[in-house]
């Protein structure tokens, strides 16, 4: 799909306005800074874009205000003492340097533990961290799918864990293929459901329009609160660029 992308001013806030083969107008805004991005079939001028935007603009404001009160973790070191998440719980970090291979291991209800080679670089501790929680994430993942995909009735030809810097997750619907945030295995379990939940509901319904919440509702009838807990939750340090 060819895309065209430029920014434009509204109200002093900027918008990305992004053009696309679609039919339909999509207007959102996105963490952790709260930046606007409107996507509009490729006909539809700025001056159009521009109204949408400001038919919208309390919404935007309020959608922004809560990004800006919602709490930020603060840039991780991966050393002795530090917070880090899993599965919506805080874990303080106690790293033991010894000759072997690198593993996370939960010790308590408190604690996480990371066994790290002596002089383990900050880099490498990340990546020994990520990969456990790409590992615990891909189980979690997989149980759901079972749960889901004979609910979902649609099939599922393949999905992937990835960092994302703006979406939780997103759904290629001509592949029928899912990419997850993740981010999401730091969250509450009903968040990470929801989310995949949502990318396979789009599997039937490709647009955020009243049909897709109308299967949303009758797959999962909580999700409204499942997103609001998500939107509550502590976001990532990251260095965010659009």
């Amino acid at each position: 799909m060819s895309t065209d992308k430029r920014v434009i001013m509204v109200s002093d806030i900027p918008v990305e306005v992004v053009r696309k083969n679609i039919k339909n107008l999509h207007l959102g805004v996105y963490p952790p800074e709260g930046v606007v991005r409107i996507s509009v079939p490729s006909h539809v001028s700025d001056d159009s874009a521009r109204l949408a935007v400001i038919s919208r603009l309390a919404w935007i404001k309020r959608q922004q205000d809560q990004f800006r009160k919602q709490p930020r973790q603060t840039q991780r070191c991966y050393v002795t003492g530090e917070s880090h998440y899993f599965r919506g719980r805080r874990y303080i970090l106690d790293v033991v340097e010894r000759t072997g291979p690198h593993l996370v291991e939960l010790r308590s209800n408190a604690k996480l533990k990371l066994v790290v080679n002596p002089g383990t670089s900050e880099k490498g501790r990340h990546l020994a961290m990520d990969r456990w929680y790409r590992h615990e994430m891909r189980a979690e993942v997989n149980a759901l799918l079972e749960k889901w995909l004979p609910k979902i009735g649609k099939p599922l030809r393949d999905w992937g864990i990835k960092r994302m810097k703006t979406k939780w997750g997103s759904c290629n619907t001509s592949a029928a293929r899912v990419w997850l945030n993740l981010e999401l295995i730091k969250k509450s379990p009903e968040c990470l459901e929801y989310i995949l939940v949502h990318e396979l509901a789009h599997l039937h319904e490709r647009h955020h329009n009243d049909r897709f919440v109308q299967i949303l509702d009758q797959l999962l009838p909580s999700w409204r609160r499942s997103r609001d807990i998500l939107k509550s939750e502590p976001l990532a340090h990251e260095d965010w660029t659009y």
